[in-house]
């Protein structure tokens, strides 16, 4: 084991980490199986961290013959089967044998687990060892003392738990209490340390930009790619030659590809060897991402800088300072306040009909994004579209939309991707919802009401500074919502206690976790999406290099085509086979069409990913991904078609099922003449109405029909009779209605001329 544990020890921290999640890697070493295991790695102790045996898996052994064959019965004599039962189990009750196991490093689940496993073995086999078998033999004779099987029952637990003999080297590989001591070229140099803090819209990050741009060099780490873009753009400009380095991408100012003296990338691919005079890192708050929270630990911590300029929350300053304590650097802290004035509103919208001109209304789902895209547009209303899974190029055609003022869209729909990396010209911010899907520690989805920082951040959209409305106002679509906004919004952040300290993703659930130390300022990250992709691609013959890198390739899991072309690229790449322009274009069937549907749409979101995946992989392996320049020009063939999709997102939805639409809304208009009302007008209407109802159906109106007919248990034919006998009834209904009118008129006349006379 050692000198695999000098091996690794030469190899960067994420390598080696890499090396413990991988099952069918180590499970042939070491006999792990990877399995869930409790969040709770922080330590403070210098004692050895106690492992979580439910990891250890005992490696199965064959019951072959004994290479001994049959010396040990020649020499005494065969061995009494109900006899030896006996023994064992006595030997098993033995507390001082409980005790010395557990002294070596059996709990009472792993004696038990190699107990059964000894007692098997020694039953089943044909042969034992010669000295196995004397030593029985002479026990069952009453020759010898029952205990003097423990050495025996050692090396056979050792065998099957090979990794009790090199748990002292683990705990080596694991010790990660100094995160500040991995980057010596950063502790060689004094950094000033300057925080910029302040709320959304309060110009912080201008003023570091404006120091960046002054400087000989100077790095940009922001958590988006299209904030390294608009600095990249913004340093070009204003003469300060300036490179762009994504995750996907690279772009040298320089013609013949020499470095900038700046750069602007996203905060996972800055350089912690380069020198620089100024850095910037943006949105310090993600320190505590359970997913990305590493990146932000790294800069902080690696960038070789004389300056670091720190921008996020007044909730981070204090952690910061402590943070940098550990390194001997002071922090410098400067405040700022929000340039505009926000108001929260005393009432709700209620009502899409209530919609004005710069109003944003933020859902925290796709679906609910749709469905009230389309009834605003029902309205007469042009409106834009933003979401989280849309390229960047579409989103800043939405943003560009929504803030002209020559254009007539004036109503924007968005998720809570709007919180940062885009400038928007929104006069009031209205929450769709303030309940939001999360993963918990468990990796199960719920539902959270938003935190304060969130809430912040995204009503710190409205009345941006610069934008055509001086003032913010913020509210609620719905009257229920509006109390719990403003209780949310009269709190403070949370002070940040822990941050994220490796570079792999919050709580892990393997073996490295189980032993890791890590300072009480930090957390071991979360690894889940990583070994979904290690799993995916385990039966794949990938050297460790190679498999190490595809494990980290940034790909949406939820997306059935992504995780497919990311197998299909794993295997091409496994048969040394480059995966040129015309393979790509083969497996995405290019050329692609404009979306018909919200179907397609969704499908060409999904096609853009995996051509940011083939350039991702492009900048790791050059040979085998050769044709970056022609997969970069039909993706941004392809962002002009998802952009016409979008513009005409709701004819898509529409499309989608037109006929379950018409069939609800007459439904709907007939229950509302009758009086039999059940609550769907007021979905339809966007009015509060029936709160559960609107939770609980919100696609309804989109759905619900196809949903029926996809599961057999509605036919089309079915459903084009219901909406014949609907229709047949709400003509009735009218028709009904008009005789009761006439009627009426009649009755009202008799009664004008009986008081005439």
């Amino acid at each position: 084991m050692s000198s695999i544990y000098y091996t690794i020890i030469n190899l960067d921290r994420n390598f080696f980490f890499f090396l413990f999640t991988q099952a069918h890697m180590w499970g042939p070493i070491y006999g792990l199986v990877l399995q869930h295991v409790v969040r709770d790695v922080s330590s403070n102790s210098s004692s050895p961290k106690p492992p979580d045996t439910s990891l250890f898996v005992p490696v199965s052994l064959k019951a072959d013959a004994s290479a001994d064959g049959g010396v040990g019965i020649e020499l005494t004599q065969p061995l009494d089967k109900n006899e030896l039962l006996k023994v064992l189990n006595r030997f098993y009750k033995r507390k001082e044998m409980q005790k010395l196991a557990a002294d070596s490093g059996l709990d009472a689940r792993l004696f038990h687990q190699a107990f059964i496993s000894f007692r098997k073995y020694i039953l089943e086999m044909t042969s034992l060892p010669a000295d196995l078998h004397i030593i029985l033999n002479d026990i069952c004779c009453g020759a010898g003392h029952i205990d003097d099987i423990y050495p025996y029952f050692m090396r056979h637990a050792k065998h099957i738990f090979p990794m009790l003999d090199c748990m002292d080297d683990l705990r080596k590989i694991s010790d990660l209490r100094v995160p500040a001591n991995w980057y010596p070229e950063a502790r060689a140099i004094q950094r000033k340390v300057i925080f910029h803090a302040g709320p959304t819209n309060s110009g912080k990050t201008y003023h570091a930009i404006q120091r960046y741009l002054a400087a000989k060099s100077g790095v940009y780490c922001g958590p988006l790619k299209l904030l390294a873009h608009e600095i990249f753009e913004k340093s070009n400009d204003a003469g300060v030659p300036c490179d762009l380095v994504t995750g996907e991408e690279r772009t040298f100012v320089d013609p013949e590809g020499r470095a900038a003296g700046h750069v602007a990338c996203t905060i996972e691919m800055c350089s912690v060897t380069t020198p620089y005079e100024v850095a910037v890192i943006d949105e310090i708050q993600m320190i505590r991402d359970p997913s990305r929270g590493w990146a932000w630990t790294r800069a902080l911590l690696g960038l070789c800088a004389e300056e670091i300029h720190v921008c996020g929350e007044p909730a981070a300053i204090d952690f910061i300072k402590e943070l940098m304590f550990t390194t001997g650097e002071e922090v410098e802290v400067h405040n700022y306040q929000r340039l505009t004035p926000f108001s929260i509103l005393d009432h709700a919208v209620e009502s899409l009909d209530n919609l004005r001109p710069g109003d944003c209304i933020v859902c925290f789902s796709k679906n609910d994004i749709y469905s009230i895209s389309r009834q605003i547009e029902a309205r007469g209303q042009e409106c834009a579209v933003i979401y989280g899974s849309l390229p960047p190029g579409t989103k800043l055609s939405q943003a560009k939309k929504f803030n002209d003022p020559d254009d007539p869209c004036k109503i924007l729909v968005a998720t809570d991707a709007i919180g940062m990396g885009l400038n928007l010209s929104i006069k009031r911010i209205i929450f769709n919802s303030l309940v939001k899907p999360n993963v918990n520690e468990k990796g199960e989805k719920q539902m959270e009401t938003i935190s304060t920082s969130q809430a912040l951040q995204i009503a710190g959209r409205a009345g941006r500074f610069s934008s055509k409305f001086k003032e913010g106002e913020v509210t609620t679509m719905h009257r229920d919502d509006l109390p719990v906004l403003k209780e949310i919004l009269s709190h403070s952040v949370d002070p940040i206690e822990i941050v994220n300290a490796l570079v792999l993703s919050p709580p892990s659930q393997d073996i490295f976790v189980s032993l890791s130390q890590v300072d009480g300022l930090y957390f071991v990250c979360n690894i889940d999406d990583f070994k979904f992709l290690a799993d995916m691609i385990q039966h794949i013959p990938l050297n460790l290099r190679s498999r190490y890198v595809f494990c980290t390739a940034p790909i949406n899991k939820k997306q059935p085509f992504v995780c497919t072309s990311f197998l299909k690229f794993a295997r091409q790449f496994s048969r040394d086979e480059p995966l040129t322009f015309d393979w790509v274009c083969r497996h995405i069937s290019w050329p692609l069409a404009p979306p018909k549907n919200i179907k397609d749409l969704v499908h060409l979101e999904a096609v853009h990913d995996v051509l940011d995946l083939y350039l991702w992989l492009s900048y790791r392996f050059m040979d085998m991904f050769p044709d970056t320049a022609s997969i970069r020009e039909i993706q941004r063939e392809l962002d002009d078609i998802i952009q016409q999709g979008v513009r005409n997102i709701t004819r898509l939805i529409r499309a989608s099922d037109t006929t379950v639409t018409d069939l609800l809304q007459a439904q709907s208009n007939r229950h509302g003449q009758t009086g039999r009302g059940t609550g769907s007008t007021h979905f339809l209407t966007g009015s509060r109405g029936q709160r559960g109802q609107r939770a609980s159906g919100q696609m309804m109106d989109s759905s619900l029909a196809s949903r029926l007919v996809r599961d057999g248990l509605l036919t089309p034919d079915l459903l084009q009779q219901l909406q014949r006998e609907w229709s047949k009834d709400q003509k009735q209904d009218n028709s009904s209605q008009r005789a009761l009118d006439l009627e009426h008129q009649s009755n009202n006349k008799g009664k004008r001329k009986k008081k005439k006379k």
